[in-house]
């Protein structure tokens, strides 16, 4: 039987948050668990599960109930280039420092 996943202190911290802040959208929209579970397609005890920051939920039903909840955008732009600065410091210092022409280019 595996072991089951226990991501770090860090990321159970930010899966409580989440679940916290989908809650909490949930409930500004006035809408029931069931309905949204419905909209999301998945139970409503998996919804609770979600907004309970459960870390075995998988990252299909978060995006699942953050479209219902119209909050999608928020996760596409979570690990988009223009916010990775650390890989674009890694990508910019792995240019070459000077272009270089090829032997077969000289004439």
């Amino acid at each position: 039987m595996p072991t089951p996943h226990h991501p770090p202190a860090a990321a159970r911290k930010a899966l409580l948050q989440l679940g916290a802040d989908i809650r909490e959208a949930r409930l500004r929209r006035n809408l029931t668990m069931q309905i949204v579970a419905e909209r999301a397609f998945t139970s409503r005890s998996t919804l609770q599960r979600v907004e309970n920051g459960d870390p075995g939920v998988s990252i299909g039903i978060y995006a699942a109930v953050l479209h219902t909840l119209g909050l999608l955008e928020g996760l596409r732009e979570t690990a988009h280039i223009n916010s990775d600065q650390v890989g674009q410091a890694l990508a910019a210092a792995a240019l070459p420092k000077r272009a270089r022409s090829s032997r077969h280019d000289r004439h």
